[in-house]
């Protein structure tokens, strides 16, 4: 993955930067498009020859080079015609096919590295991003550079050498008037900068506003069924309207600025175009300038119009290029990654047993969340965390998994500082089922298969058997391969339980972490999970979060937490017999008192 060191430049100079490993297809592009242009100027050369023939015969331009009759002057033009249009349909051929797979290379490699580099960023930082904005950096803003390298490219290019032989022409041939084509050059070119620097920030207040779109989109179409149940379908189309309404404000800010552009530059045009059509015909009048070259004159004059004419809308798609740019070299540039650690370790290694010291932890806004905390879960035990609702019992979980970094104190595996392993293998030694479970839109197996990706069928059936989810899989239209829709909508939620069970006993990691695993699951899933959990529990170390006392039961050891504190811990029968918090939240969920 490639990262951008050129933080704080122009991002024209960070993209290009970022297109070194293409240098050979960007210098070949280039050719092409500079080799096509030449060629496509030549036609009005071509004209000024034939008119030149016509009028002057074997005194034309090409009688003095020999070839004395009209008629064979006029085929060997001909043939020069074909040649340079030839030429010139292979290099338009060539272009294309260059800028074109250079913007594809572009856009892959963009949107793969900037994905890339993401994922490696921490938790906090997603907490504090919509993930639609995200999106719209990674989809819509890429694909901005695309189309950019797919036409913007190639037209800034071209326009560039119409200038330079065009006014070459003009400089060569006609000295004396070449100079009144050439002096609206600095005022189109102060024109131009003038346009992008007000332009920049519209551009990318459009992106920022597209962002905002696409974020309020994906909430909503997470949300549907809360949206759905409220009735508030009426208030989401408000909110939807309005952000497209500003939206659609922010590009119409920037289309009557930009759309003034060429308009402009067709007056500046229009007075180099008038001069040399007046002087260069009197001249010509006056025999002082040939009826060919007259020609030329005008008819380059054209060429020169045109290009410059779409230049307006080549500076329409540069900007929106840049702006884009500037969000993407954005992400690029981010930081916020845990401190990887230097230790290797492999699972079989690892013999399971956590250690809390003084441990303190709170998110980026907030108060304290864990407070000297200190707790030994032995390995191979199968442990209990309990407590009311903000007790801090899934921080417990993210720190364990290193999704945060305490604040304050150590977490140790096996008598070593968490931080010290390498992140990777941290993981790879740990298996996690969440209470928010997260299927991909796929089949069955490949939701079980999900980090075990070269397991085997067997492999799978026997894990989905462990976790009692064979039978209701069996059950399903297709099976194994039935497609479970999006976020695994077209199961239950204690199926979709199961399968995440599944896929983290298929994982077969030393360290198993269930957090909260039947807070939304009814009694007879609840005591599926519970026998599942007591085959697997074996042999390995277990962490049952669980706001269900039933479900860490027969836990070897539970601990209470309280605010962030460990209150009280033992077995279910010592814990009973204190008649403290967790006495107290037993009877409650048992029935023997109300609250």
């Amino acid at each position: 993955m490639q990262k951008n060191p050129n933080k704080g430049q122009h991002p024209l100079a960070q993209l290009l930067s970022y297109l070194k490993p293409y240098r050979k297809k960007v210098r070949l592009a280039t050719l092409f498009s500079v080799l096509n242009k030449l060629f496509d100027l030549a036609p009005p050369i071509l004209i000024g020859v034939a008119v030149d023939i016509v009028v002057e015969g074997q005194e034309s331009l090409l009688g003095r080079y020999g070839i004395s009759d009209p008629a064979d002057q006029l085929l060997f033009l001909a043939g020069v015609t074909a040649v340079i249009w030839i030429f010139e349909s292979i290099f338009e051929y060539m272009f294309k096919i260059y800028w074109r797979d250079l913007a594809q290379f572009t856009q892959d490699s963009l949107r793969t590295d900037t994905y890339s580099h993401l994922q490696e960023q921490e938790m906090a930082y997603f907490e504090d991003r919509s993930s639609g904005d995200l999106i719209a950096i990674l989809n819509d803003d890429v694909n901005q550079l695309e189309r950019f390298l797919d036409h913007g490219a190639n037209d800034l290019i071209q326009v560039f050498i119409t200038v330079v032989v065009i006014g070459s022409i003009f400089v060569f041939s006609a000295p004396q008037i070449g100079w009144m084509a050439l002096v609206p050059m600095p005022f189109i070119i102060w024109g131009s900068v003038w346009f992008q620097e007000k332009l920049a920030p519209k551009y990318s207040k459009v992106r920022d506003q597209a962002g905002e779109v696409s974020s309020q989109l994906v909430n909503n179409l997470g949300g549907m069924t809360t949206i759905k149940s409220f009735g508030a379908q009426d208030h989401e189309n408000k909110r939807i309207a309005n952000l497209s309404d500003q939206y659609k404000k922010a590009n119409q800010d920037v289309i009557r600025l930009s759309s003034a552009f060429v308009p402009l530059i067709r007056m500046l045009i229009m007075a180099g175009f008038i001069a040399i059509l007046i002087f260069a015909g009197f001249q010509t009048l006056d025999g002082e300038m040939q009826v060919g070259l007259y020609s030329v004159l005008i008819f380059v004059t054209q060429r020169l119009l045109w290009p410059l004419t779409r230049l307006g809308e080549t500076f329409d798609l540069y900007q929106r290029a840049m702006a884009s740019t500037r969000r993407i070299m954005g992400l690029l540039n981010t930081e916020e990654k845990l401190p990887d650690g230097t230790v290797p370790i492999k699972p079989q290694q690892v013999e399971g047993e956590y250690k809390f010291e003084n441990v303190n932890f709170r998110y980026r806004s907030g108060g304290p969340v864990l407070k000297n905390m200190n707790l030994t879960i032995g390995a191979g035990d199968t442990v209990g965390i309990v407590g009311a609702t903000g007790a801090g019992k899934s921080s417990m979980v993210k720190l364990l998994m290193r999704f945060y970094d305490v604040t304050g104190g150590q977490i140790l595996l096996d008598g070593r500082d968490i931080r010290e392993y390498k992140i990777n293998d941290l993981v790879k030694s740990a298996g996690l089922v969440s209470q928010d479970v997260f299927l991909f839109h796929g089949s069955v197996i490949e939701n079980i298969r999900y980090g075990s990706f070269d397991a085997s069928k067997e492999d799978v059936i026997r894990a989905a058997e462990m976790a009692e989810a064979h039978d209701f899989i069996m059950e399903l239209d297709e099976e194994y391969d039935t497609i479970v829709g999006e976020r695994g909508q077209k199961l239950s939620g204690g199926q979709r339980q199961r399968i995440s069970i599944a896929r983290a006993i298929l994982k077969n990691p030393p360290i198993l972490i269930l957090d909260e695993a039947t807070s939304a699951v009814d009694n007879e899933t609840e005591a599926a999970i519970q026998r599942s959990l007591f085959k697997i529990s074996k042999d390995r170390t277990t962490i049952i979060i669980a706001h269900r006392l039933s479900t860490v039961r027969h836990a070897d050891h539970i601990f209470v937490l309280e605010d962030g504190e460990l209150a009280e811990s033992g077995t279910h029968n010592e814990l009973i017999s204190k008649d403290g918090i967790y006495h107290q939240l037993w009877k409650v969920q048992s029935g023997e008192i109300t609250v």
